[in-house]
C-alpha cells in the first residue's frame, strides 16, 4: 500500500471511518461488507494501491453520496428511535467503540444537547463500555453538569463505585456554575473526608461557590487551605481567591491578593474590575481597565461587561461610549452577554435611543435582552412601548420569565395603565408563574399611583401571602402622593413593626404629617428616628462634564463656581417665573414662613446641578442629571419651564425612573 497508513479497523460493519488529517473532520462512509481489515490513507478516497492490495478478493465499493455519509455535523441527527448513528450500531451496520461514544458525548457537551446526551448515555448503559470505565463515566457526568442537569449528574455520581478526583471536581464544578453553591461546598467537605486532595480546578470551583454567600467565612478558610497547600500562587486559584473576596464585598482584600499575584491573566483583571463595578466605583474600574490595556492584556467580553455595569450604576454616558468605541475597534461583537450590559448602560445613562440601537444590532437576543429593553422603556416613561415590546417577544416565540412580567408590570405602573397591569398580572399565572413579593409590590404601586388606595389596601388583605414591609411601603408612598394621612399612618405602623430600622417609612410618615401641618406629630416621628438612630440619606445630584463628575448637595456652597451657579439659577428662575412658574412650597417640610420656604426651594441640589451644566456645556446639547433620591415636585415643575426657556433637553435620573424634559413637558406626563 502506497502512502502513510493511518489506522486499521476490523471491518465487520457496513461503515468504516475516515479521518481527514488535513481538516480534522471525522466522516463515516457506508460500504459493503468485507471480511478482513482495510487500512486507509490520509486522502479523501481509497488509494489505487489499497484497492490493488485486495487482489481478486471481494473489493470495497465506496458510495460517498450525501445519503451515505455521516459527517461530524450530523452525528447528533435525530431519528424516530433516537439518534441515527446509534440506530446504525443497533442494526449492526456500525461497529461501536469508545472513540465513537466519546465523540458523541463531547458533541452533546459542547452544544449542550441534553436530550441527545441522555440517549447516548442510555445506549452506553446497554454496551460494554460504560461499566467499570471511570473515564467514560466522568465524561457523561461532565456532560450532564455542563447541560445543567444536576439531578442526572448526581444520580450517576452516586451509582459510580470508582470515583476519582475528576469525578468529584466535575460535580462540584456543576453545582458551582449552576448557582447551587451550598451543594458544592457540602460535596467538597465530603471529598476531603474521603481523603482526596483537591487540585487547582477543584479549588477554583469551590472558591467561586464560597463567594456567593452573605459571609466570607467559608472563603477565608479556603484561602487558608490554598496557602497551606501552595496553590495560592497558581494564577487560576489566585484569581478565584481574588474573585471570592470581591464578590463578598471585601474589595480591599481583593486588591491585596491581586497585587501579590506573581502572574496575572485576564481573569484576574476581570475579577477586580467587576468587584469595583459592583460597588459602583466606576472611576476605579475604568482606571484598572486602562492599566490592563497598558500591560498588554486583551479585554474579554467579561471585561467589557464589568465596565458597562459600573457605568450603568453611575450613569457615566461619555465614558461608557468611549469603552464601547474601544470594543468596536477591538473587533468585539454584540453577543447577548456583553450586548445586554451595554444596552443596560445606555438605558440607565438616559440614552434610550442608543439602547434601542444596541438591541436591534444584538447578534442573538435572549430573554435578558428583551427584559432589559422592556424595563428601559418603562423607566423612561414609555409604557406603551414596553407593552408593544412584550407582545412582539411573545409573537416571535421567546418565552418570558418572572422578571419579564415584573418589567411589564413596572411599565404599567409608571404609565398609569391600570387595566393592562391587571391583565398581565393574571396572564403570568397562565404561564405557570406564581407571583413573588416584587410582583405584589408593583400591583399595589399600580393601584396606589392611580389613586385607588382602597383597592390597593383590599388587594393587600386578599393576597395569599403575608404582606411584607415592601408591600406596605408601596401603599405608604401612594398615601404620601395622594395625601391620605389616615391610611398612610396605618401603613407606616405596619412597616415599623416589620422593619423598624428602615429610614424610608419614617421619612414618608414625617412628610405626611408635615404636609398636613401636624407639626407635633411630625416632631414625634423625628424624635423616634433619633432614638432609633435611624439616619436620613442626604439628597445629592451630580452631572458629568468632560469625564469629571460634579456632585451637589442642597444649600451647597463648596463648589468653586458656586457664585456663578447661584447667579445662573437666579437668572433662570426669573425667566421661568415670567412664563408661569410658581414655587410649590408644599415640598418644604419645615416649620418656617412662606418666604423662607421659597428661598429653600431654590437651593435644591438638582437646581444647582442644572445651573452648573448650563454654565459648562455647549448650547443645544442635552443635560443629564442624576439624583440619589426621588426628584422633588417643585424641581420637576421648574425643570419643565426651564427646558422651554433654555431650549435644551434636560434628562433627570432619580431612584425610580427617568424624567426627560423637552419644550415645557416631561416624558412622565406628570404621572409619577
Amino acid at each position: 500500500m502506497n502512502g502513510k497508513m493511518e489506522r486499521g479497523w476490523r471491518c465487520k460493519s457496513s461503515l468504516i471511518r475516515h479521518i481527514d488529517l488535513r481538516s480534522s473532520r471525522t466522516t463515516l462512509f457506508r460500504r459493503r461488507h468485507v471480511p478482513f481489515c482495510v487500512r486507509l490513507t490520509n486522502s479523501a478516497t481509497p488509494s489505487t494501491s489499497a484497492t490493488s492490495a485486495l487482489g481478486d478478493a471481494e473489493t470495497e465499493e465506496w458510495e460517498p453520496s450525501p445519503s451515505s455519509i455521516i459527517q461530524n455535523k450530523n452525528l447528533l441527527r435525530r431519528s424516530p428511535k433516537g439518534l441515527h448513528v446509534l440506530d446504525l450500531v443497533d442494526e449492526g451496520s456500525l461497529e461501536p467503540d469508545r472513540t465513537l461514544y466519546n465523540l458523541l458525548i463531547k458533541k452533546c457537551t459542547s452544544l449542550k444537547r441534553l436530550k441527545e446526551g441522555r440517549i447516548v448515555h442510555t445506549h452506553l448503559r446497554n454496551s460494554r463500555f460504560l461499566k467499570g470505565d471511570a473515564v467514560m463515566q466522568n465524561s457523561v457526568l461532565h456532560m450532564y453538569a455542563k447541560c445543567g442537569s444536576l439531578e442526572d449528574a448526581r444520580q450517576l455520581f452516586d451509582e459510580m463505585t470508582d470515583r476519582d478526583l475528576v469525578t468529584w471536581t466535575a460535580l462540584i464544578t456543576g453545582y458551582s456554575q449552576n448557582d447551587r453553591a451550598e451543594d458544592a461546598l457540602v460535596l467538597f467537605r465530603r471529598m476531603l473526608r474521603f481523603g482526596l486532595q483537591p487540585n487547582e480546578f477543584t479549588l477554583a470551583s469551590v472558591l467561586k461557590a464560597s463567594g456567593t454567600g452573605a459571609s466570607d467565612m467559608e472563603g477565608r478558610q479556603l484561602h487558608g487551605f490554598c496557602l497551606k497547600s501552595g496553590y495560592v500562587n497558581d494564577v487560576y486559584v489566585g484569581s478565584s481567591v481574588l474573585d471570592m473576596y470581591a464578590r463578598c464585598g471585601r474589595i480591599e482584600e481583593a486588591g491585596r491578593i491581586f497585587g501579590g499575584l506573581p502572574c496575572k491573566n485576564e481573569v484576574s483583571w476581570n475579577a477586580l474590575i467587576s468587584g469595583h463595578a459592583r460597588k459602583g466605583e466606576a472611576e476605579i474600574a475604568l482606571g484598572l481597565f486602562r492599566k490592563m490595556l497598558r500591560d498588554d492584556f486583551e479585554p474579554t467580553r467579561f471585561t467589557y461587561s464589568g465596565i458597562f455595569n459600573a457605568f450603568s450604576i453611575t450613569g457615566s454616558l461619555e465614558q461608557g461610549k468611549w469603552v464601547h468605541a474601544h470594543m468596536i475597534k477591538s473587533g468585539g461583537k454584540l453577543i447577548a452577554f456583553t450586548g445586554n450590559t451595554l444596552l443596560d448602560m445606555y438605558a440607565k445613562s438616559g440614552s434610550i435611543d442608543d439602547a434601542k440601537k444596541v438591541f436591534e444590532r444584538l447578534v442573538n437576543r435572549d430573554v435578558v435582552s428583551w427584559n432589559s429593553m422592556i424595563v428601559a422603556f418603562a423607566q423612561h416613561g414609555l409604557g406603551r412601548d414596553s407593552i408593544q415590546m412584550f407582545e412582539e417577544m411573545l409573537k416571535i416565540g421567546v418565552s418570558p420569565n418572572e422578571i419579564t412580567f415584573l418589567c411589564v408590570l413596572t411599565a404599567c405602573s409608571h404609565a398609569g395603565l391600570l387595566d393592562e397591569g391587571q391583565y398581565y398580572f393574571e396572564l403570568m399565572k397562565k404561564f405557570n408563574f406564581e407571583p413573588q413579593i416584587s410582583h405584589y409590590v408593583t400591583i399595589v404601586d399600580l393601584f396606589g399611583r392611580a389613586g385607588h388606595l382602597n383597592q390597593a389596601e383590599r388587594f393587600i388583605r386578599e393576597m395569599p401571602i403575608e404582606p411584607t414591609a415592601a408591600i406596605w411601603g408601596a401603599l405608604l408612598g401612594a398615601c404620601r402622593m395622594h395625601k391620605n394621612m389616615d391610611l398612610g399612618t396605618y401603613a407606616a405602623e405596619r412597616i415599623l413593626e416589620l422593619d423598624p430600622q428602615d429610614a424610608g417609612p419614617h421619612l414618608l410618615l414625617y412628610n405626611i404629617y408635615a404636609s398636613a401641618g401636624r407639626w407635633t406629630d411630625a416632631a414625634k416621628v423625628r424624635k423616634m428616628m433619633k432614638e432609633s438612630r435611624v439616619k436620613k440619606e442626604p439628597g445629592c445630584s451630580w452631572v458629568e462634564i468632560e469625564n469629571e463628575v460634579h456632585v451637589f448637595l442642597s444649600n451647597d456652597d463648596a463648589h468653586p463656581q458656586m457664585d456663578e451657579i447661584h447667579r445662573m439659577w437666579e437668572k433662570i428662575r426669573r425667566e421661568i417665573t415670567e412664563i408661569g412658574y410658581i414655587p410649590d412650597t408644599s415640598h418644604v417640610l419645615l416649620f418656617v414662613d412662606q418666604q423662607e420656604r421659597e428661598v429653600k426651594l431654590q437651593h435644591h441640589s438638582e437646581k444647582l446641578a442644572l445651573a452648573f451644566a448650563l454654565l459648562n456645556t455647549p448650547p443645544g446639547t442635552p443635560i443629564r442629571i442624576k439624583k440619589n433620591i426621588r426628584v422633588c415636585g417643585d424641581c420637576h415643575l421648574a425643570f419643565k419651564f426651564a427646558s422651554k426657556v433654555v431650549d435644551r433637553e434636560i434628562i433627570v435620573r432619580d431612584t425610580n425612573r427617568f424624567h426627560c424634559f423637552r419644550h415645557g413637558s416631561c416624558s412622565c406626563g406628570d404621572y409619577w
